[in-house]
């Protein structure tokens, strides 16, 4: 009797322990994903009561990593979705023009998404691309890894991190291409 009433307390512990553990990059997933911490939050909390319920089922520490980001992910997506009426989503051409002129940058040391542009530049991508350029340079993830996570062939993923990023470079160029000719008092009618 004792033997089965220390097992759930050692399972919380054990749980505990991975929430602490692994908070931080369910949260960032969902944070950078949809730029709203009180969502991030919600999306968080469902992860880890999904956690709670298959923590059985989990094999090994790499296993719960893997796992946790997966679901972040799609959460993450699926949240998005469902409330896409009231995200403050920002098309493509609604960006904002860059505050900084060009070859100033305001990128900070601490985290490679920093740059409010580009964040918001990259909020502006296609959902699936999004989290794609997320997984890749936010949570440092490998191009097999996004790969697994997402459920996607690898060649999707270099496909998908390609276009990421002829579209990011077309959009910068676009916009310090119009700042360098009103810097030169060129006048496009």
């Amino acid at each position: 009797m004792t033997t089965a009433a220390a097992a759930p307390a050692t399972h919380k512990l054990d749980f505990e322990d991975l929430v602490r553990e692994h908070e931080r990059m369910v949260f960032s997933i969902g944070y950078h994903f949809l730029h709203n911490a009180a969502a991030a939050e919600e999306v968080a909390q469902d992860v880890f009561l999904e956690l709670f319920k298959r923590l059985g089922t989990l094999e090994s520490p790499e296993h719960v990593t893997h796992w946790l980001r997966r679901v972040a992910c799609h959460r993450s997506i699926d949240y998005a979705r469902r409330n896409k009426g009231t995200a403050a989503e920002v098309s493509w051409d609604q960006l904002p023009e860059p505050a900084q002129p060009a070859g100033h940058s305001d990128l900070g040391d601490s985290d490679p998404m920093m740059s409010k542009r580009l964040q918001q530049m990259v909020a502006a991508l296609p959902q699936k691309m999004r989290m794609v350029v997320i997984l890749r340079y936010q949570e440092e993830a490998g191009l097999e890894e996004i790969a697994s996570t997402m459920g996607i062939p690898l060649n999707t993923v270099k496909s998908t991190l390609h276009r990421a990023h002829a579209m990011l470079r077309a959009k910068m160029e676009q916009k310090v291409g119009k700042e360098w000719g009103e810097t030169r008092g060129e006048v496009n009618a």
